[in-house]
């Protein structure tokens, strides 16, 4: 073997020029410093040339837009399904006799099925073309249409099946890069059969976790996106809200509960300790009606008169009074101890927010918050305050917004490459059933499994 100072000039042979002296040395790494900033300026478009960054959220709070695991920017293509394109979408939207309004259902703890079918409908990501498609969106206000008596739990089953079954680009790809939004605690299982024709679509839900009448959930952390809740529109439009938040000092209570306790064990603890301490917890027995059911405008200026909001769970695992908290600017208290929360890529919530064990309700709950220093009860509502244009389903001109906080999360799901048990594909990258025939002649109806 020849020793270590002849390997440069046999690896270079014999045409190599002279030797580099410590100015070209420099000279290499300025040009590589260069061409490396340049490719990312002309790559990756600030935030200041880029409306849909989220980089500018908010200025040192607790959030960090877009870097940890997403892109630069937004860019989607969005298919949107029209209800006279696919027969039995107009049930799904309007009932069996097409007499329920949107109007109806866009209001209300579910209003963001009907919220971002009408922001999609108007987006800049929104495409008519199914062939560029990234993502297909499926309308359905199912949620309002069966508590308003439009379709059956059966009837709201044969729909779906019957709709899906029309849809090529579902079967193309199982259902992997098909959208559906379950807002209520039920989540897909309005659907009963959710698990075997959604079991790899994309779920936009605020539910994370079973329902108590289930043993199964339908949310799955690797396809799923969480979604807040709908607020009052009332309380979160700028300017004049319905109510004001209070000054610290003029709050008549340390927390408050103001929620139905729905026979639920926590929930009835809150209303036991709340007559145990009635100076420190508002926590009334409140009804669906009569005088013990507070109006709109009421039960926000009781829920800013507290220093800490109370949002244990119900039915399911998430609270709508989580998201209010913030529009009166009281410190959100989680008990609810499977709640996922939206936008935790990029949301710390514990600048913002406190989760408190289900089975430690009682005194020692209260003595805790008592013990919370006034300065990090405003610290939290000052970062409280940075991201709750999140909770908001404002139109997509706004930068930050629930809306656009969604995209975001879908353009994580994108991908290039899909398949389903019933795709197939040749050496010349045509794809074809299992009977061969080319996607572009499938004729629906198609038979699901």
């Amino acid at each position: 073997m020849g020793s270590p100072s002849n390997k440069p000039s046999r690896l270079m042979g014999p045409h190599h020029s002279a030797p580099c002296t410590r100015t070209h040395q420099i000279g290499a790494l300025a040009l590589v410093a260069a061409t490396f900033f340049l490719t990312r300026l002309f790559d990756h478009p600030s935030s200041s040339c880029n409306p849909y960054s989220l980089s500018t959220v908010v200025d040192g709070g607790p959030t960090s837009w877009p870097e940890r695991g997403y892109g630069s920017h937004l860019s989607l293509k969005i298919y949107v399904y029209d209800e006279l394109e696919i027969d039995g979408l107009g049930p799904l939207m309007y009932g069996r006799d097409g007499k329920i309004s949107p109007d109806a259902c866009v209001k209300g703890q579910w209003g963001t099925q009907v919220k971002i079918h009408r922001m999609l409908l108007k987006s800049r990501f929104r495409t008519t073309k199914k062939g560029e498609a990234d993502l297909f969106f499926v309308p359905s206000y199912v949620k309002c249409v069966r508590m308003m008596g439009g379709l059956s739990d059966k009837e709201i089953n044969q729909t779906y099946v019957k709709v899906l079954s029309q849809m090529p680009h579902f079967r193309l790809s199982g259902g992997r890069n098909h959208i559906f939004v379950f807002p209520s605690g039920a989540g897909a299982t309005f659907f009963r059969s959710w698990a075997t024709y959604l079991n790899r679509s994309i779920i936009l839900t605020p539910e994370g976790d079973r329902t108590d009448k289930r043993e199964t959930t339908s949310f799955n952390t690797w396809k799923d996106i969480i979604i807040p809740g709908n607020v009052d529109d009332g309380m979160t439009t700028h300017g004049d809200r319905l109510v004001q938040p209070l000054p610290l000092s003029k709050r008549k209570y340390l927390a408050n509960f103001l929620g139905r306790a729905q026979g639920k064990i926590g929930r009835l603890q809150l209303v036991e300790l709340g007559k145990k301490y009635p100076d420190k917890l508002e926590s009334p027995e409140l009804m669906f009606s009569g005088p013990k059911k507070l109006g709109k405008i009421d039960y926000f200026e009781h829920l800013r008169n507290a220093k800490f909001c109370l949002a244990p769970r119900g039915e399911s695992s998430w609270t709508l009074r989580f998201y209010e908290s913030f529009f009166v600017e009281c410190v959100p208290v989680i008990i609810s101890d499977y709640a996922e929360l939206p936008f935790q890529n990029v949301i710390d919530y514990t600048q913002l927010s406190i989760k408190w064990p289900w089975n430690r309700i009682g005194p020692e709950l209260l003595e805790y918050l008592e013990s919370v220093p006034e300065k990090d009860i405003e610290r939290m509502i000052t970062h409280g305050r940075q991201v709750r244009c999140l909770w908001v389903y404002a139109p997509e001109s706004e930068t930050c917004s629930a809306f656009n906080g969604i995209m975001w999360e879908l353009q994580r799901k994108v991908r290039q490459f899909h398949q389903s048990a019933e795709t197939f594909w040749l050496h010349n990258g045509s794809i074809v059933n299992r009977n061969l025939v080319e996607f572009s002649h499938w004729k629906p109806p198609m038979p699901l499994p």
